[in-house]
């Protein structure tokens, strides 16, 4: 049986890993479109950025994170002039460290889509005298559909596994900061194996369907 204090960590999960997910959808398909457009020389630096999460440790992300977001820190210090505090160990720092987390699991399947659609359909559109914000709205989105399903799929659940980013970041505070992957994680310490694995048991199922649901997608491309 869950307990409440595991209903509570999983809503917070689901609450984290959605607006998570809304924030990268903003933020990434602008960097993929230039990504998959651009013929800058600074194409690989950003590319290596937007990529880093993928191969760093989720502590040294956390880490430098921390110091970043934390009082002396110049994004501290900022929030701090601000008036509305600093961001670690509120859930507020818990988004900011999962979009840096999660990013490149956005990015790269709208990067695979928009590359995939090519520039003759916006060529097309340009003839029929579709300005550059209508040629991507009414074009390059609809054409691109299967890359946005992939890549918010890719970002809510790979939030949802986060560990190491969200316990160097938000600590461990019931209701605030406590996600699934820290929940489970204080059960083992407590021996508490049955309610770890009615958790663990749960993301594993849930991961499991998303990645046979993607996979199952005639002709999709999860990742490069």
């Amino acid at each position: 049986m869950l307990s409440a204090v595991d209903l509570a960590a999983i809503w917070l999960t689901i609450k984290l890993a959605t607006i998570t997910t809304a924030i990268l959808l903003i933020v990434g398909t602008p960097i993929a479109w230039w990504l998959a457009r651009t013929r800058s020389r600074f194409k690989g630096l950003i590319g290596a950025i937007v990529a880093l999460p993928l191969v760093l440790p989720p502590t040294v992300l956390g880490f430098y994170l921390l110091i970043t977001l934390g009082p002396h820190g110049p994004v501290g210090q900022f929030t701090q002039w601000l008036g509305i505090g600093l961001l670690p160990f509120t859930f507020a720092g818990l988004v900011v460290a999962s979009v840096f987390y999660s990013l490149p699991f956005v990015v790269q399947p709208l990067q695979l889509a928009f590359e995939a659609i090519g520039p003759r359909p916006l060529e097309v559109a340009a003839t029929l005298r579709a300005g550059p914000w209508n040629s991507f709205f009414t074009v390059v989105i609809p054409l691109a559909k299967p890359g946005f399903i992939t890549a918010a799929i890719l970002g809510f659940t790979h939030t949802i596994g986060e560990f190491g980013v969200v316990l160097m970041i938000g600590g461990n505070i019931p209701e605030k900061t406590r996600v699934v992957s820290v929940q489970i994680y204080d059960h083992v310490e407590a021996l508490e194996y049955a309610e770890a694995h009615v958790l663990a048991g749960g993301l594993l199922l849930f991961s499991f369907l998303v990645l046979l649901a993607l996979y199952s997608r005639k002709g999709t491309r999860v990742w490069q």
